[in-house]
């Protein structure tokens, strides 16, 4: 008894067009850009909100990434 051949299919890439991820890449970067100024730069003299809030809430995360802040 031959056995019949099984046809084999082949899985199509998926093509993720750049217009449906430009929005999220230009968003991510925006959100990246404020999160950077808040832990980096965000008191004294370039301070958006007055107070030490901010400096106190960031403090640790600042030291981390190697932020001077004393």
């Amino acid at each position: 008894m031959a056995q019949a051949a099984v046809p084999h299919s082949q899985p199509a890439p998926i093509s993720i067009p750049v217009r449906e991820l430009l929005p999220w890449a230009v968003f991510a970067g925006v959100l990246a850009l404020i999160l950077i100024y808040f832990v980096g730069a965000e008191q004294g003299a370039t301070s958006l909100i007055s107070g030490n809030l901010v400096h106190e809430f960031v403090h640790d995360g600042r030291h981390l990434l190697g932020f001077p802040c004393h």
